[in-house]
């Protein structure tokens, strides 16, 4: 079987209209949001769907809107992908997100937390006047050694990639080690958070943090969370102490990419708003196919990736229980014309597909399995079936035969299943 890891993306990807989609259209999603709503005290599913950018960038708002955005996206992942990782990362704020989603802290805790780390950083922000920007085309070695020889205030605060360096410190010696860096030859991007993260001019919101950090009851890991401090997986009992020391060191996201590839890891799934860690994982290692869980396209694509085989289940099952079914289901409908239209004749239709199948000796496919079931359906609506029974029917055809995995999604998305 494959193998997948998921990334949580930080700080800088929030965009208006984020997880929305998610919120419309699954119920697990919807209830997070509602969460986040009557826990935060405001309306931060506004402020995400319909607020202003300007509002959404602050990094009191941006943080605990992209990691609600996040947990509610990876709700959505276990509902339509439903592959549990061997192994997660988050960027800076994402790696909360990634503890999370791992088991590791509840979701009140951790959007506690990011309320937390929010506002200590915010008020770092505010007294430092910082900003960061990020350095493409120039090793990380000449950044740190341009910086250390100019200015030490500045800091390398992130290792993106083999050609992306991002660098931290007060805005005017940002601004002017920046120009240096484009006479250099190198591209110079400033990133959109309004503070220079993490670097020691956020030791003040780190002590405050750690305080913070110490208050929650951290559960065993169901897979492991690799640290931004040290680019390796975590150790339980050092979680307080690596997320209080994140907002100090820098992020080791291409080394945490290169533990990730060396896993064996097929497929790196970015789950959460846009997709700046999906690009970064096709740099840092080329061979991991990776897609933003965001975008419809790489969504698209993801589900027909990891799409179960249909030669791996009990498929003849399918078919023989349709059958059965279609018999033990009361009749609610005496009327004579409607039941032979209704009941006999796809009754007699799924039948002849059996029949076919035996004389070949083969397992149905995909499409003849969801016939079958279209059949059935016929069957349950003219016999006056509730829908609440039609579904308990259905999910009894699945786990008897073992082919939840293989149908369960397709006759969601064909609405058999009307609630969610």
């Amino acid at each position: 079987m494959s193998k997948y890891a998921l990334l949580f993306p930080g700080q800088g990807s929030q965009y208006i209209g984020m997880a929305k989609k998610w919120y419309t259209g699954y119920s697990a999603a919807k209830r997070v949001f509602e969460e986040a709503d009557d826990l935060l005290g405001y309306g931060l599913s506004q402020l995400c769907f319909e607020g202003n950018i300007g509002e959404l960038t602050k990094t009191l708002y941006a943080q605990p809107a992209i990691f609600t955005s996040s947990i509610a996206a990876f709700h959505v992942y276990m509902e339509e992908i439903g592959v549990e990782p061997v192994c997660s990362a988050g960027h800076s704020l994402g790696e909360i997100s990634a503890l999370v989603c791992s088991g590791a802290v509840s979701f009140p805790a951790g959007l506690k937390l990011v309320q937390n780390r929010a506002t200590f950083m915010q008020e770092a922000a505010d007294a430092t006047q910082g900003s960061m920007l990020a350095i493409t085309d120039l090793p990380a070695k000449v950044v740190e050694e341009t910086c250390a020889a100019i200015n030490p205030s500045v800091v390398v605060s992130n290792y993106n990639s083999h050609d992306q360096t991002v660098i931290s410190g007060n805005e005017e010696d940002i601004k002017k080690i920046g120009e240096l860096f484009e006479q250099m030859g190198a591209t110079v991007i400033p990133l959109k958070v309004g503070a220079p993260f993490h670097s020691p001019y956020m030791k003040p919101a780190s002590i405050k943090f750690l305080r913070a950090l110490e208050q929650i009851e951290y559960l065993k890991l169901k897979w492991p969370v690799i640290s931004n401090v040290t680019g390796l997986p975590y150790e339980e009992s050092k979680i307080a102490q690596y997320l209080s020391a994140q907002m100090l060191e820098p992020v080791r996201w291409q080394q945490s990419m290169a533990y990730i590839a060396g896993q064996d890891v097929e497929y790196a799934i970015e789950i959460g708003p846009k997709n700046v860690l999906t690009k970064l994982m096709t740099k840092n290692q080329p061979l991991v196919k990776a897609y933003s869980f965001d975008i419809e396209n790489d969504y698209l694509d993801l589900k027909r990736v990891s799409a179960p085989s249909v030669s791996a289940f009990n498929t003849i099952g399918v078919i023989i229980k349709c059958l059965a079914v279609a018999v033990s289901t009361k009749n609610n409908n005496w009327s004579n014309n409607e039941y032979e239209q209704g009941v006999i004749v796809p009754y007699k239709k799924i039948q002849l597909q059996l029949e076919e199948l035996e004389k070949k000796g083969n397992q149905p496919s995909l499409d003849e399995c969801i016939s079958a079931l279209r059949l059935l359906k016929q069957i349950f609506d003219t016999k006056g079936t509730s829908i609440v029974e039609q579904e308990e029917r259905y999910i009894q055809i699945f786990e008897e035969t073992g082919t939840y995995e293989l149908l369960h999604n397709a006759c969601s998305e064909l609405g058999f299943f009307k609630r969610k």
